[in-house]
């Protein structure tokens, strides 16, 4: 099987290439990214050799650059391209736009015309919006809180467009937050991490009790995998662990790994539009065949002993304004 990833120096993306790499000996990868400040070639270090990799730097919203790597012959294309980050949308919501709307559909088209054999668009809970109460099915209207979220719903609803007008073969996943190694500090679990290894204070969002579902990265891309292999053609699978935990209790968790004062905990204004919380139905998913395999706690310290050992590739980061230790700003 050729694949095009798009976004595949991304965390999720890279995490992606490697799992695929590893499992399917078959598989040949084609990864586009345009290596914005959270794509970066350090993330596939490790496969960067492999003959069955092939890195091309370029932008989504290029058609001659997607248009070149299609024709080559490709079977399915998995878009993980996107700007994700919800604190960034707030300050500059147009990139937002382009890249997860009209970067999708520029995908789309060249899938289409070149008869690519599945189009999977890889997606978020977020588009779905808050819910006090129970679980979002993969049915329930979309209620976007955010340029980003609103963005990457406008990228689904194009997508699914595609598959209802032109019967384009799409698959859609939408998966809870995702953590692990390879993740802009930009977010949470790395930026707490980050700040509690060099004892700075790690600032919470309002009252630190918006509630999350985590799940393990390399979870979601064994997900992600299974919907490219058996999901039905046009249907929508969210994908998350059915572990809750408010990011007050994440970071006491991570606190408490590395032996350190829950006191560093700071709790600053809240982020205009915050959602309260997420949870997903992943009944759907689940009858793939998909099934959880990390424990959370064990992931998560997981996590924090990937970041300790490879300082290397997070310390180029810590002059981003959404990454400085002394920044108030968090996911």
């Amino acid at each position: 099987m050729r694949m095009l990833v798009t976004g595949g120096a991304g965390f999720i993306g890279s995490n992606f290439i490697r799992h695929e790499l590893s499992r399917h000996r078959e598989t040949e990868i084609f990864n586009l990214d345009k290596l914005t400040y959270s794509g970066r070639l350090e993330n596939l270090r490790d496969v960067e050799k492999d003959s069955r990799y092939s890195f091309v730097r370029g932008d989504i919203q290029d058609r001659a650059v997607v248009e070149k790597i299609v024709a080559k012959g490709i079977d399915v294309i998995v878009n993980f391209a996107a700007e994700t980050h919800v604190d960034r949308s707030i300050v500059e919501a147009g990139g937002f736009v382009l890249t997860d709307v009209y970067g999708t559909y520029n995908l789309l088209t060249t899938a289409r015309k070149h008869d690519v054999h599945r189009f999977v668009q890889v997606s978020t809970d977020e588009v779905y919006g808050s819910i006090e109460k129970g679980s979002f099915k993969e049915i329930d209207p979309l209620n976007p809180s955010s340029p980003y979220s609103a963005s990457k719903a406008g990228g689904d609803l194009i997508a699914k467009a595609f598959h209802s007008t032109y019967g384009l073969d799409v698959v859609i996943s939408r998966s809870s937050n995702n953590f692990g190694p390879y993740q802009h500090p930009e977010k949470l679990v790395p930026k707490l991490i980050l700040r509690a290894l060099h004892d700075k204070s790690l600032p919470l969002y309002g009252d630190g009790k918006q509630m999350r579902d985590w799940i393990y990265v390399e979870d979601n891309c064994e997900a992600i995998y299974m919907i490219m292999q058996k999901g039905e053609s046009g249907e929508i699978y969210n994908v998350a662990s059915g572990i809750e935990h408010t990011n007050l209790e994440v970071a006491t968790l991570i606190l408490e790994a590395l032996d350190k004062p829950k006191s560093l905990i700071k709790f600053v204004s809240d982020r205009p539009g915050h959602d309260r919380r997420y949870s997903l139905d992943v009944s759907k998913v689940k009858k793939l065949g998909w099934k959880l395999r990390q424990d959370f706690e064990k992931a998560l310290r997981k996590t924090i002993t990937w970041y300790a050992q490879n300082e290397w590739w997070w310390q180029p980061l810590l002059k981003d304004r959404f990454v400085q230790l002394d920044a108030p700003w968090l996911e």
